[in-house]
């Protein structure tokens, strides 16, 4: 079954909505520049909260290896994504530091995308249109991935159907079309993750 990510999770409430409707994954955004950015001291409260059957994923963007280490060795995530300019040599690095797994995203505009996410070292890739605005990318070129993949960008109940039907990607992540005025949105969410699972929407 097609794993499903809730990013961008930053309130009581989203980690409350979360646990009752289980997804495989959340996302806590570790990037200051972002409007989803949590610290890591409410982050590491809010994993406390979080049900244990769900895996915490750090979101990051060029950040210091030893600052992602830290937070994953101490158990307030289980996962990395980095989401910057971060190489094999950074991953590399990163992965003397920590025994998280580390997926590495890539925006894709072109076959040539697809091969870098091909040739990556990260244990996963995640395939986005890139500005984390709810846009898509052409699916086409999801032809040419050979390896297990999280598809993001522009999902949302209506399309997750064929998307979890006909294109298979390892997991489906969304953050801004879960939400209402800038804050997760417990009906958006839930219409999400049954969307995903292929119930009744």
């Amino acid at each position: 079954m097609t794993k499903v990510k809730l990013c961008g999770l930053r309130r009581e409430v989203d980690i409350d909505y979360a646990n009752e409707l289980k997804p495989d994954y959340i996302g806590f955004v570790f990037a200051k520049k972002s409007k989803r950015y949590v610290e890591p001291e409410d982050a590491a409260a809010l994993k406390k909260r979080l049900d244990p059957d769900i895996k915490a994923v750090g979101v990051f963007v060029n950040e210091d290896a030893e600052n992602i280490a830290a937070l994953a060795n101490a158990g307030t995530i289980d996962a990395v994504q980095l989401h910057g300019g971060e190489d094999d040599t950074y991953i590399a690095g990163l992965k003397e530091l920590t025994d998280v797994l580390i997926i590495k995203a890539f925006k894709v505009q072109g076959l040539e995308d697809i091969k870098k996410a091909n040739e990556s070292s990260a244990d996963l890739v995640l395939l986005d249109a890139g500005a984390g605005d709810g846009v898509t990318f052409d699916w086409s070129l999801l032809g040419g991935v050979k390896r297990p993949y999280f598809l993001a960008g522009g999902l949302a109940p209506n399309n997750l159907k064929t998307v979890v039907e006909k294109i298979r990607p390892y997991g489906v992540d969304a953050s801004s079309s879960l939400e209402t005025e800038g804050f997760k949105d417990k009906a958006k969410m839930t219409a999400f993750v049954n969307a995903a699972r292929g119930k009744e929407v």
